[in-house]
């Protein structure tokens, strides 16, 4: 009898969860709550092969007067647009293949988030997070 009821406890929770995050995201004024973006998988290609890959979270910090509602609609086709550009020009740091630019990745997805989501839907693209697959020594071939 008692698991049961923590049972259904613990589903009230999780079902009554969302409805809050998603009412206290739309009181927030839209600089404060920037869509995040986490876990993308960006090839590292070196020399024409593929020497890893990195796991990339980001935020995307909203414009005037958009919606976090409209602009999490989008989300499948930030990520689509960020995996092709990375497959295109890979956001390639030199001497390293652990991390990727933050710089390159930021201005590829800024110029994609002006055909995705309108101009001015994005203001600034952020990473802040990358966790390589493997940890890797950059070598000569």
């Amino acid at each position: 009898m008692r698991r049961r009821d923590l049972i259904a406890g613990t589903l009230a929770v999780a079902a009554a969860t969302p409805t809050v995050a998603a009412a206290s995201n739309s009181e927030l004024p839209t600089d404060a709550a920037p869509l995040a973006i986490a876990g993308v998988a960006l090839p590292v290609i070196a020399g024409g092969r593929l020497r890893n890959y990195i796991f990339v979270s980001l935020r995307l910090h909203l414009g005037r007067g958009q919606s976090m509602e409209r602009l999490r609609t989008k989300e499948a086709y930030f990520r689509d647009a960020l995996v092709r550009a990375s497959y295109q020009t890979p956001f390639l740091v030199a001497d390293d293949w652990n991390r990727i630019d933050e710089a390159a990745l930021s201005a590829s997805l800024m110029r994609s988030a002006g055909r995705i989501a309108g101009r001015g839907a994005v203001s600034r693209v952020e990473v802040f997070n990358q966790v390589p697959r493997h940890r890797t020594l950059v070598r000569a071939d």
